[in-house]
């Protein structure tokens, strides 16, 4: 029954926000600025409204007046809500293109600049994270990431794949490992039922300077970034 109420709250806070944002971002001279703060207000409303009790570590670690790369696990649908909830940031997020074609959500998304790549194409791919630099060069934000590619089902983190992270070492953002804490506990890939009144929180790491990393170096920084979030994941267990 839980699982259902945060669906009809999903669909109804989305359509709202989202016409909101659109509407107004008629008027903003950055594109995609209002769907921004529209996004933050939108999981922060999911998760209250849900009963979810939310947390955030780490806040201090950043600079709010830059842009970053945020870049870690994926063990559940929550990690979303989570890092709108918490990061103080305009994010854009890299998207498998399957989002694209959801109804209104797509046409939210794509007018807020989130970037949607085909895991299936890479030269399609390719091409898509080239576009995205462009945006970005031109209109600056912070960019959420899953480099494992989708969510894990036990929790055990994949291999990370380096395509977005080296996006953000050749617009020189710094990138931020994060770890998310409990959402696996929460609702894992392909349950519908969501578990109590279980705590989740945001761990922050502190920004990695990505000065030194070129596309030869993507593998080696993709593997770092994974230690990076490793790390996080031990600490205060």
């Amino acid at each position: 029954m839980r699982y259902f109420w945060v669906i009809i709250n999903t669909i109804f806070w989305t359509t709202t926000l989202g016409a909101i944002g659109i509407l107004f971002s008629i008027f903003e001279s950055k594109k995609g600025e209002t769907l921004g703060t529209c996004a933050q207000i939108w999981a922060k409303l999911i998760l209250t409204v849900g009963g979810f009790p939310y947390s955030v570590e780490g806040l201090e670690n950043l600079d709010k007046n830059k842009s970053y790369v945020f870049a870690g696990n994926h063990a559940s649908v929550f990690d979303i809500l989570l890092a709108y909830a918490t990061l103080p940031f305009w994010i854009v997020s890299i998207a498998k293109i399957e989002l694209r074609s959801i109804f209104f959500l797509g046409f939210v998304m794509k007018s807020a600049g989130h970037i949607f790549v085909d895991r299936n194409n890479h030269e399609k791919a390719i091409k898509s994270l080239n576009e995205a630099k462009k945006s970005l060069l031109k209109n600056p934000r912070s960019i959420l990431l899953y480099p494992e590619g989708t969510r894990s089902l036990n929790g055990s983190m994949r291999k990370f794949k380096p395509g977005g992270l080296i996006l953000g070492a050749q617009l020189g953002l710094p990138i931020v490992p994060i770890y998310y804490s409990g959402t696996l506990d929460l609702l894992k890939k392909g349950s519908f039922k969501i578990k109590g009144n279980q705590k989740i929180k945001l761990k922050i790491g502190h920004p990695v300077k990505v000065k030194d990393y070129d596309y030869s170096k993507r593998r080696e920084l993709a593997k770092l970034i994974q230690n990076k979030v490793v790390e996080l994941s031990k600490e205060n267990e």
